[in-house]
């Protein structure tokens, strides 16, 4: 008899672990666009719009290569609204009486499929180099979870940038070579771009018709939405921007959005590109003498090391994560983070290219829009759906860790040392922003000075009891001890009317 085998948005590889089970001959694949997963955060329609793509390729894929395909569009008649409805539907058209699924990314799916009205055999998602078995192995008996050391066995594990049981370079990490602050210029034109084709611009037209009153921009609509565009996407960057990827990956600049970033994370997370296929590509760069180990390295870093971690802590800690609050902040999203004006710069240049491209990098969402909400007291349930939404590379194995977690410390400390807070210095050091901006960066008290200079202090004075302790803040609180009391005061005070401007929806 028959089986359904279940492929989801985010698992459009050809050797996804619930194919490799069925057999082509005899079982019946089921993908669905439905309600339920374009709707359950209000995504970008950019997001949307790459996802259906790329599922309609690959089930023509599929299809090509003989596979009996049933396909679910969002505006089929009949669409159930569900997953776990359209395997119903399509086990009561088929006579199937089971399903075949390779395990999701995010617990509420995990849990649809464990509670539908047909068994459903969930196998691992055989894509990622450390299993949930190993990932435990790893962390039993550990206080607190630090990537570092995780990366290390993942080189060892893969051979990448080993010079046998040693890291090539004589060094693990390189981080301290990849601060550079943004650079005159950038001599790369940015992520591969794609005009859509057919396929695509059908999938724009019912995004545009569904969900054109959701935040972002949909078009103009570059994304790679198969495997051989994201392949030419990977090649771009390797040939045009990894050698210089390493130096100005924490850099920020108003007239350039991506610098030397790959922007190839959707199509990683959605299944066009296998990890190591992109690792390997790297390394080769580096071996062919084409970029230096600090670039190839920290970008292997950011995917066998960070990547592999976070989803590694998401399924450890289990489907309460996303909702830790250990520093008890319970004031809302400001406005400004669904388009609403605000005079900072840097927020508004973060928040602009969000709203245009669902994409901004790493240190824009850690240490500019994720460090704004944290010394704002926002409360991270907030944060968390807000980075879900909005950025195309979002699904929860991976963004709740990176925002719970790194970005807002919500989980007390579990993997970050110490909060990721800092005054306007830093963004100033690592960006043009401040040179443009309302507030001066230079300025910490009175008018003019700079919001992030008022709220870090403003943080630390209200997370004492907290974050007194830690170790790694130790100098922060003893600079703040040393300040004059009434200066103190006058900061808290002032720090305060912000705040209470920001919850009366003024423009800050």
């Amino acid at each position: 008899m028959s089986r359904l085998v279940l492929v989801l948005g985010d698992q459009l590889s050809p050797d996804i672990a619930a194919l490799k089970a069925a057999d082509k001959t005899r079982d019946v694949v089921v993908m669905a666009e439905v309600a339920d997963e374009a709707g359950y955060v209000p995504h970008h329609p950019k997001k949307i719009a790459l996802i259906l793509s790329a599922m309609r390729k690959f089930a023509t894929e599929l299809r090509e290569d003989g596979w009996d395909v049933r396909y679910t569009q969002l505006d089929d008649t009949g669409n159930s609204g569900s997953i776990t409805g359209e395997l119903l539907r399509r086990a009561e058209e088929t006579g199937a009486k089971r399903v075949l699924a390779t395990e999701p990314g995010e617990w509420r799916l995990i849990a649809a499929l464990n509670d539908a009205p047909l068994p459903v055999k969930q196998l691992a998602d055989d894509r990622f180099i450390a299993s949930h078995k190993d990932f435990e192995d790893w962390a039993e008996g550990r206080k607190s979870l630090r990537m570092e050391f995780f990366y290390r066995e993942m080189r060892r594990r893969t051979g990448l940038l080993m010079d046998g049981d040693k890291p090539e370079g004589g060094a693990w990490n390189y981080d301290a070579e990849n601060r550079k602050p943004a650079p005159d210029a950038v001599d790369f034109g940015g992520p591969m771009q794609f005009t859509p084709d057919e396929t695509v611009e059908e999938v724009l037209e019912l995004v545009e018709a569904r969900f054109g009153g959701n935040f972002g921009d949909l078009r103009p609509f570059h994304f790679a939405t198969d495997r051989g565009q994201a392949r030419r996407a990977l090649a771009h960057f390797i040939k045009g921007a990894l050698p210089k990827f390493g130096d100005y990956q924490d850099a920020m600049m108003n007239g350039e959005r991506f610098l030397y970033h790959a922007v190839i994370s959707p199509y990683l997370n959605i299944g066009l590109l296998d990890p190591l296929e992109i690792c390997k590509a790297a390394e080769a760069a580096y071996r062919a003498g084409d970029a230096p180990l600090n670039a190839v390295e920290g970008f292997i870093r950011q995917i066998i090391g960070w990547r592999e971690f976070v989803r590694g802590v998401y399924f450890l800690e289990g489907p309460d994560y996303p909702r830790q609050n250990k520093l008890r902040q319970q004031r809302k999203l400001p406005a400004m983070y669904w388009g609403g004006e605000t005079r900072m710069n840097c927020m508004a240049k973060a928040i602009e290219q969000t709203r245009e491209d669902a994409y901004a990098h790493h240190i824009q969402r850690l240490m500019v829009t994720g460090n704004f909400a944290l010394l704002s007291g926002v409360n991270p349930a907030e944060v968390h759906k807000w980075y879900l939404a909005v950025y195309v590379d979002a699904f929860e194995w991976v963004e709740a860790p990176n925002t719970v977690g790194m970005s807002q410390f919500a989980d007390g400390g579990l993997f970050a040392s110490k909060p990721y807070v800092s005054s306007g210095a830093y963004i100033n050091r690592m960006s043009d922003y401040c040179k443009t901006c309302a507030y001066k960066v230079g300025t910490k008290l009175g008018e003019g000075a700079c919001p992030f200079n008022l709220l870090y202090w403003h943080f630390l004075d209200r997370q004492r009891d907290r974050l007194g302790g830690n170790p790694r803040m130790g100098n922060m609180y003893r600079t703040w001890g040393r300040m004059d009391g009434d200066k103190r005061e006058r900061i808290v005070a002032e720090a305060e009317q912000l705040l209470d401007a920001l919850s009366k929806g003024a423009v800050v």
